[in-house]
């Protein structure tokens, strides 16, 4: 890699790591938010959920703008309204506000994510690709991760202050980001390029996207429930919830650095996908089975790790599907991810008032299922080849 390249990637992988700790930012500071100003849980589920569709609306249509204009006024533009949400959530005293703040959040994160893996993409061959998007995809992990306990920490201040603080962060990122990211991959982009609508209904497309779907959709419908269901089944106490959450994020972030290019290289991102998916339906079957709090930590975190590994590792096959219109193409599995993200949560709580059993089941079903796609689809790769 060229010093511009390097020096791109790590603007890239920063941003990621900004946008997502602006996200999980408000989860500590939610509950007094809420007592504060005299809002419903509805009122705060509402709040949470425009975010996921502001940028559910706007990723594949920023995705294709990217294709037309270059990444890095996209990027730019996405850094700054993460700025100017994190103000006007600082400013905020009334629940208009605040949604009107996680909307534009939410097309911040449509801006800055997919245009920052299509950049990557477009900075790196094939070789290279998979370490890249496990840096990028350790920055997303990384941001969700730290982003509530300082949140928590800033709070102590003010409730206002860690969006204040992410606000400061985002105008540092978005100067440096205009005065070093250099719009390198212009070069590469066919601007000209009209949209071939048949290469996104090929077999291999709608598969790669269908598990786009399937492992947020998954990874949401198992975690958004996790805290509830070990408590409610398990007896777990917050200390031991936090431990299990604490170890995840370590797992998490060892395997997408360390691990994930030599996992690719080794296993190819195919049957690596193929055997996460089997790795997270058995272990989700196991936690329903288990006697002992130690097997279902150690389960939950197999389980973790499977989702944190087969997300970058479609992103990173699916990148390597096209070389044009890589915005486009990041764009819509940004979009397919917030449905995931938005659906699987609702699911899991409605199954899980009928029984605390039925979401999992569900959830590793559909992972069973999904793994033996995968393995019909590898048997046409190989039929092919």
């Amino acid at each position: 890699m060229t010093k511009e390249t390097k020096r791109a990637i790590y603007i890239l992988i920063f941003g990621n790591f900004l946008i997502c700790l602006g996200i999980s930012l408000v989860i500590p500071v939610q509950p007094f938010i809420k007592k504060m100003y005299g809002y419903s849980t509805t009122d705060i589920g509402i709040m949470t959920s425009l975010y996921a569709f502001a940028q559910f609306l706007a990723s594949p249509i920023v995705g294709r703008i990217s294709d037309r204009m270059g990444r890095k006024v996209v990027i730019v533009t996405g850094l700054s309204l993460y700025m100017i949400s994190e103000i006007i959530f600082a400013l905020s005293n009334s629940l208009w506000l605040f949604n009107v703040s996680r909307i534009i959040g939410g097309l911040s994160a449509a801006m800055f994510m997919p245009t920052s893996m299509a950049m990557a993409a477009d900075l790196t061959d094939k070789k290279e690709r998979a370490r890249v998007i496990g840096w990028i995809s350790a920055a997303f992990s990384g941001g969700l991760i730290l982003g509530p306990g300082i949140g928590g920490l800033l709070a102590n201040f003010s409730i206002k202050t860690p969006f204040w603080a992410a606000a400061a962060l985002g105008l540092i990122s978005t100067i440096f980001t205009i005065i070093f990211l250099v719009d390198e991959p212009q070069n590469l982009m066919t601007k000209s390029e009209k949209i071939s609508w048949k290469h996104f209904l090929k077999p291999m497309m709608i598969v790669l996207f269908a598990m786009i779907f399937i492992s947020s959709f998954g990874l949401q419908g198992f975690e958004s429930i996790y805290s509830i269901y070990v408590n409610q089944v398990f007896k777990f106490s917050m200390g031991t919830i936090a431990l299990v959450l604490t170890l995840n994020g370590i797992s998490s972030l060892f395997f997408q650095i360390v691990m994930f290019d030599w996992l690719t290289r080794q296993l190819g991102e195919l049957h690596l996908i193929g055997l996460c998916f089997f790795l997270g339906g058995l272990c989700t079957v196991w936690i329903t089975q288990a006697h002992h709090q130690l097997e279902v930590i150690i389960a939950t975190l197999i389980v973790f790790t499977a989702f944190d590994i087969v997300r970058p590792a479609i992103t990173t096959l699916l990148t390597k599907t096209s070389q044009a219109n890589q915005g486009l193409i990041n764009g819509l599995n940004m979009s397919l991810t917030s449905v995931g993200n938005v659906v699987g949560p609702i699911m899991s709580g409605m199954l899980m008032d009928m029984n605390p059993q039925v979401p999992y089941i569900v959830v590793a079903i559909i992972l069973f299922a999904s793994f033996v796609i995968t393995l019909i689809v590898q048997r046409v790769a190989v039929q092919k080849s």
